[in-house]
Protein backbone atom coordinates (compact mmCIF):
# COMPACT_ATOMS: atom_id res chain seq x y z
CA UNK A 1 0.00 0.00 0.00
CA UNK A 2 1.37 3.68 -0.83
CA UNK A 3 0.66 6.11 1.06
CA UNK A 4 2.07 9.45 0.24
CA UNK A 5 1.33 12.66 1.45
CA UNK A 6 2.06 16.00 -0.22
CA UNK A 7 3.08 18.96 2.97
CA UNK A 8 3.21 22.55 2.21
CA UNK A 9 3.06 25.33 4.59
CA UNK A 10 3.59 29.03 4.97
CA UNK A 11 1.92 29.64 1.19
CA UNK A 12 0.59 33.13 2.73
CA UNK A 13 -1.71 33.43 -0.60
CA UNK A 14 0.58 32.21 -3.37
CA UNK A 15 1.11 28.86 -4.73
CA UNK A 16 3.51 28.19 -7.15
CA UNK A 17 2.67 26.52 -10.28
CA UNK A 18 5.06 23.92 -9.76
CA UNK A 19 3.57 22.70 -6.82
CA UNK A 20 1.09 20.35 -9.40
CA UNK A 21 3.52 18.61 -10.66
CA UNK A 22 5.58 18.33 -7.12
CA UNK A 23 2.01 16.41 -5.67
CA UNK A 24 1.64 14.59 -8.22
CA UNK A 25 0.00 11.61 -7.23
CA UNK A 26 -0.07 12.46 -3.60
CA UNK A 27 -2.93 10.71 -2.05
CA UNK A 28 -3.29 13.57 0.88
CA UNK A 29 -2.43 16.91 1.27
CA UNK A 30 -1.17 18.60 4.99
CA UNK A 31 -0.97 22.53 4.97
CA UNK A 32 0.85 23.73 8.37
CA UNK A 33 -0.85 27.19 8.00
CA UNK A 34 -0.06 30.85 7.22
CA UNK A 35 -2.51 29.68 4.23
CA UNK A 36 -3.39 33.12 3.28
CA UNK A 37 -7.19 32.34 1.51
CA UNK A 38 -9.59 30.02 0.47
CA UNK A 39 -7.94 30.12 -2.64
CA UNK A 40 -5.17 28.17 -1.84
CA UNK A 41 -7.06 25.58 -0.29
CA UNK A 42 -9.04 25.15 -3.38
CA UNK A 43 -6.23 25.00 -5.42
CA UNK A 44 -5.00 22.23 -3.53
CA UNK A 45 -7.99 20.09 -3.08
CA UNK A 46 -8.03 20.02 -6.77
CA UNK A 47 -4.74 17.86 -6.33
CA UNK A 48 -6.19 16.19 -3.30
CA UNK A 49 -7.93 15.84 -0.27
CA UNK A 50 -6.57 18.72 2.39
CA UNK A 51 -5.84 18.87 6.01
CA UNK A 52 -4.96 22.39 7.44
CA UNK A 53 -4.54 24.29 10.15
CA UNK A 54 -4.45 27.76 10.75
CA UNK A 55 -1.08 30.22 11.43
CA UNK A 56 -0.83 33.30 13.39
CA UNK A 57 -1.18 35.12 9.45
CA UNK A 58 -4.38 33.65 8.96
CA UNK A 59 -7.10 35.84 9.70
CA UNK A 60 -11.10 36.33 8.80
CA UNK A 61 -12.51 33.30 7.88
CA UNK A 62 -9.71 31.10 7.85
CA UNK A 63 -9.08 31.97 11.28
CA UNK A 64 -12.36 30.74 12.59
CA UNK A 65 -12.78 28.14 10.10
CA UNK A 66 -9.41 26.14 10.74
CA UNK A 67 -7.97 24.15 13.67
CA UNK A 68 -5.06 25.05 15.46
CA UNK A 69 -3.85 21.50 15.38
CA UNK A 70 -5.26 18.21 13.80
CA UNK A 71 -4.38 14.92 14.07
CA UNK A 72 -5.40 12.75 10.76
CA UNK A 73 -4.38 8.90 10.70
CA UNK A 74 -3.02 8.16 7.50
CA UNK A 75 -1.79 4.51 6.60
CA UNK A 76 -2.60 3.33 9.68
CA UNK A 77 -0.22 6.57 10.96
CA UNK A 78 -0.73 9.29 13.22
CA UNK A 79 -0.23 12.45 11.90
CA UNK A 80 -0.25 15.73 14.05
CA UNK A 81 -0.23 19.17 12.22
CA UNK A 82 0.61 22.58 14.19
CA UNK A 83 1.64 25.83 12.98
CA UNK A 84 4.35 26.58 15.47
CA UNK A 85 6.13 23.18 16.63
CA UNK A 86 6.96 25.29 19.71
CA UNK A 87 3.65 26.16 21.23
CA UNK A 88 2.95 21.84 20.40
CA UNK A 89 5.75 20.94 22.53
CA UNK A 90 5.40 22.99 25.50
CA UNK A 91 2.08 21.23 26.17
CA UNK A 92 3.63 17.98 25.01
CA UNK A 93 3.32 15.78 22.60
CA UNK A 94 0.30 13.63 22.73
CA UNK A 95 0.82 9.24 23.07
CA UNK A 96 0.95 7.51 19.56
CA UNK A 97 1.52 10.52 17.30
CA UNK A 98 4.28 9.26 14.37
CA UNK A 99 4.49 12.26 12.17
CA UNK A 100 4.72 15.99 13.52
CA UNK A 101 4.08 18.35 10.60
CA UNK A 102 4.70 22.34 11.53
CA UNK A 103 5.42 25.71 9.42
CA UNK A 104 6.43 29.10 10.50
CA UNK A 105 9.91 29.30 10.44
CA UNK A 106 9.98 29.44 6.86
CA UNK A 107 13.13 26.86 7.24
CA UNK A 108 12.46 23.43 5.76
CA UNK A 109 13.64 20.47 8.26
CA UNK A 110 13.10 16.84 8.35
CA UNK A 111 14.05 14.92 12.19
CA UNK A 112 13.64 12.12 13.79
CA UNK A 113 13.24 12.18 17.26
CA UNK A 114 13.28 9.48 19.26
CA UNK A 115 10.25 7.92 17.45
CA UNK A 116 8.84 10.63 15.77
CA UNK A 117 8.90 12.22 12.56
CA UNK A 118 9.12 16.24 12.33
CA UNK A 119 8.77 17.45 8.70
CA UNK A 120 8.61 21.48 8.22
CA UNK A 121 8.17 21.75 4.28
CA UNK A 122 9.76 25.47 4.76
CA UNK A 123 8.03 28.58 2.96
CA UNK A 124 5.96 27.40 -0.06
CA UNK A 125 4.99 31.40 -0.69
CA UNK A 126 6.79 33.43 1.98
CA UNK A 127 9.91 34.11 1.66
CA UNK A 128 12.43 31.52 2.73
CA UNK A 129 14.50 31.86 5.30
CA UNK A 130 16.87 29.41 4.58
CA UNK A 131 17.97 30.72 1.26
CA UNK A 132 16.74 27.63 -0.29
CA UNK A 133 13.30 29.41 -2.44
CA UNK A 134 10.56 28.34 -2.40
CA UNK A 135 10.07 24.49 -1.01
CA UNK A 136 7.67 21.80 0.00
CA UNK A 137 7.95 18.36 1.45
CA UNK A 138 6.54 14.38 0.70
CA UNK A 139 6.15 12.29 3.49
CA UNK A 140 6.09 8.46 2.50
CA UNK A 141 3.98 6.60 5.35
CA UNK A 142 4.65 3.52 3.35
CA UNK A 143 8.39 3.32 4.61
CA UNK A 144 8.54 2.14 8.74
CA UNK A 145 9.80 4.41 9.81
CA UNK A 146 7.92 7.15 7.97
CA UNK A 147 10.47 9.41 5.83
CA UNK A 148 10.45 12.99 4.27
CA UNK A 149 12.08 14.56 1.93
CA UNK A 150 12.25 18.80 0.81
CA UNK A 151 11.31 19.16 -2.85
CA UNK A 152 12.56 22.58 -4.31
CA UNK A 153 9.36 24.53 -6.37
Amino acid sequence: MTMLVGVISDTHGSLPATIVAAFQGVDRIVHAGDVGGQGILDELEAIAPVTAVRGNMDTGELEWRLADTAVVRLAGRRVMVVHKKEDLLAGGLPEGIDVVVSGHTHRSCVECVGNVLYVNPGAAGGKARDGRGPTAALLDLATDPPTAQIVDL
